[in-house]
């Protein structure tokens, strides 16, 4: 079975998975990263999970899989260097926010990319249009230039259309394999969380680094006026509700 299908079709699909194609290649060469990022369903701790593994005795949790029987929450957001073929996941134990998301591209460039990338000075960043990392709105790209001025790199985004999250890279390429990896594990706490995130390993050298985000995040967060002028945004002049830079302010 080939999970192909999309609810509805879209104007621009194609020409738009075709320009990813262009600014992934035109990236490459530059020797600038490309990243696929995307956020996994939040789980919690001591309650069922779906999957097989062996174990020297039979695993007992709760017979209810109710929220309110955990002891606690966390949400991974992945990064997939499709250069390199490595994985980084943070697991957020707060609210999986817009400023999660982008606290947590900015850990992977501390922790790994300016090291694999010495001479960057700009990210391509795929990801879809919706959740924390959503095309609409200033709230994403608002953090986008946090991240930009901290890292004094530009911060190109290449949206996926809508209904075509599936097609993001990390989908397919990373995400399967920190799931195999933890199949069948009950999460006592973040730092085993943590241990089997670190476990994904493939055949063909997929390696994943994870790290904890223990900070708190606050959930409906509106921005005003003068954080919204704060945003230098270019938005291409192909698709540009899909295609668009953030530049550092300096």
């Amino acid at each position: 079975m080939y999970k192909k299908l999309t609810r509805k079709s879209v104007e621009h699909r194609n020409d738009q998975f075709e320009y990813i194609t262009l600014l992934k290649l035109e990236y490459a060469i530059a020797l600038n990263p490309v990243i696929s990022a995307d956020s996994k369903k939040k789980e919690f701790l001591t309650l069922y999970r779906e999957g097989q593994l062996y174990t020297q005795k039979t695993i007992i949790c709760p017979d209810h899989d109710f929220p309110s029987y955990s002891d606690g929450s966390f949400t991974p957001y992945g990064i997939w260097d499709i250069e390199t073929n490595k994985g980084f996941v943070t697991i957020g134990i707060s609210a999986a926010t817009t400023e999660f998301a982008c606290d947590s591209i900015k850990l992977w460039w501390e922790k790994e990319g300016r090291i694999a990338y010495p001479l960057a000075n700009k990210i391509l960043i795929l990801c879809d249009g919706g959740g924390n990392n959503s095309s609409r709105g200033y709230l994403f790209k608002y953090y986008l230039q946090k991240l930009a001025n901290e890292t004094e790199l530009e911060i190109r985004i290449a949206h996926y259309p809508p209904y075509c999250s599936k097609y993001n890279p990390i989908e397919h390429r990373m995400f399967p394999h920190v799931t195999r990896a933890c199949q069948g594990v009950i999460f006592n706490n973040y730092d085993q969380v943590h241990q089997y995130i670190e476990r994904t390993q493939t055949n063909t050298g997929l390696r994943v680094n994870a790290e904890i985000i223990r900070k708190e995040y606050e959930r409906g967060r509106k921005l005003i006026t003068n954080e919204i002028d704060q945003i230098n945004l270019y938005r291409d002049d192909f698709l540009g509700k899909w295609n668009y830079c953030i530049l550092p302010n300096m």
